[in-house]
This record gives C-alpha cells, sequence and structure tokens, in this order.
C-alpha cells in the first residue's frame, strides 16, 4: 500500500467520524428533550440527581438521566451500529465478495492474501459469535478446496478495529484457538504495512473530536428535559 493510499484511508475515516458518529451523536442528544424518549426512574433518578449535583431540583434530574445516555449508551450504540457502514465506507478497496467475509488483502507481514472479518472493539462479541464466525471461515476453507486454491486456516483472520491483545475477551480468545485474531496496531500494520498506521488513524480521529465542542446542544436539552419535571 502506498502513501496515497494510506493518506485516503484517514481521510475517510474522519469523514465517516464526522459526517456519521457525530452527526448521529447530536440527533440522539437533541431527542432527549422530549421525556417520551427516555426512560425515567422517579427514585432512581432521584437520587443520582443528589449524587451528581448535590439537590434534586428539576435541571439535576436531567442532568442524572442524559449524562449517562448521551455520553454513554447512545454514542456507543450508534458507532456499534454503525461499523459495518465504517467497513463499507473507509475500507471499500478491500470489499469481499465471500459469504461470511467483510474484506479481503494481502497481509503486508507475511505476504498471503488474508480473508477477513472485521469488529470494531475487544469486548464486541458474544457466546453465538464465536460458532458463527468459525462456521464462516470453515465454509470459506471448504470453497477453496473445491475451487483448488492454496488456503492455510492461517488465512481466515478477524481483525478488531481497536484495542490491544490484552484487552481481548473470551471468546475472540476462543476463535484464536482456530483463527488467528488480530486487533488494533496488529491488524492495521498487517493491512497497510505502516506499523505507525494505527497511531495516526487515532490521530486523524481525534483531530475531529476536537471540533466536537457541543456543550450549548447539551445544556439546551437539559433545559428543555428539565421542563418536564417542574
Amino acid at each position: 500500500m502506498n502513501k496515497q493510499q494510506k493518506e485516503e484511508i484517514l481521510n475517510k475515516a474522519k469523514s465517516f467520524f464526522r459526517d456519521t458518529i457525530i452527526t448521529n451523536h447530536i440527533k440522539n442528544t437533541v431527542k432527549c428533550q422530549k421525556p417520551q424518549n427516555v426512560t425515567f426512574n422517579p427514585f432512581l433518578d432521584m437520587y443520582l440527581a443528589n449524587y451528581l449535583c448535590g439537590d434534586s431540583k428539576p435541571e439535576s434530574i436531567a442532568k442524572a438521566i442524559i449524562y449517562p445516555r448521551v455520553l454513554g449508551t447512545s454514542i456507543k450504540t450508534s458507532f456499534g451500529s454503525n461499523f459495518q457502514n465504517f467497513c463499507h465506507e473507509v475500507l471499500e478497496a478491500f470489499a469481499s465478495t465471500t459469504s461470511g467475509i467483510d474484506i479481503e488483502f494481502d497481509d503486508q507481514i507475511d505476504g498471503r492474501k488474508k480473508y477477513c472479518q472485521i469488529k470494531s472493539g475487544p469486548q464486541t462479541i458474544n457466546k453465538d459469535d464465536v460458532k458463527t464466525i468459525c462456521d464462516h471461515f470453515n465454509g470459506v476453507k471448504k470453497l477453496a478446496r473445491t475451487n483448488g486454491l492454496s488456503l492455510q486456516t492461517t488465512d481466515m483472520i478477524v481483525g478488531v478495529f481497536y484495542g490491544t491483545p490484552e484487552e481481548l475477551s473470551g471468546n475472540y480468545k476462543a476463535i484464536d484457538k482456530d483463527f488467528p485474531v488480530y486487533i488494533g496496531k496488529e491488524f492495521w500494520h498487517r493491512l497497510t504495512g505502516d506499523e505507525n498506521f494505527y497511531e495516526d488513524l487515532y490521530t486523524a480521529v481525534s483531530e475531529v473530536a476536537q471540533e466536537a465542542d457541543c456543550r450549548q446542544i447539551l445544556n439546551e436539552t437539559i433545559k428543555k428535559l428539565a421542563k418536564h419535571f417542574q
């Protein structure tokens, strides 16, 4: 992969984060202005309001409800649900036509073609996913034998977008017993041939993150929700 191709991935990643992740996050935040779009527990939320702000005023209750939602579940759900779009938009040059495989690429470390499923983070699959992923890989092996292709077990991999090997869940480790799981720095190194690409990707996304000063939107959302608790 040349420098221009690497820059293209970085620029697409920045655009994706700006146009999809941040945009959806703002939309999900604004939705919280209406009480029907949030879950209210009159006992627990009053306690959390006091825990957070030292009182149970309407605005404090609104903060106790909105902060965990927009700074936790909302953005994490948005990132997870849009991750396949990330693969399509940012890694479209590697898109696979093989069933159950997200991308195909020539490994820049061992030189062999890899059939890869992409996952977002080190804790993002459950026990049932283990069998599904392994079944897909075994299907690729069977197809390769039928077509007379030279394919090794290590040519079918799971690529995890971010994280470190130490953070991988037990479900990923179960897959790794039969098929390699490459996470974070090593995955991006194998894909691009650049040992520092993972850090460059983080820097690129961080530049976009610094544009996202949405305090005014968040404060306005809190005030509007608080009116319903007065």
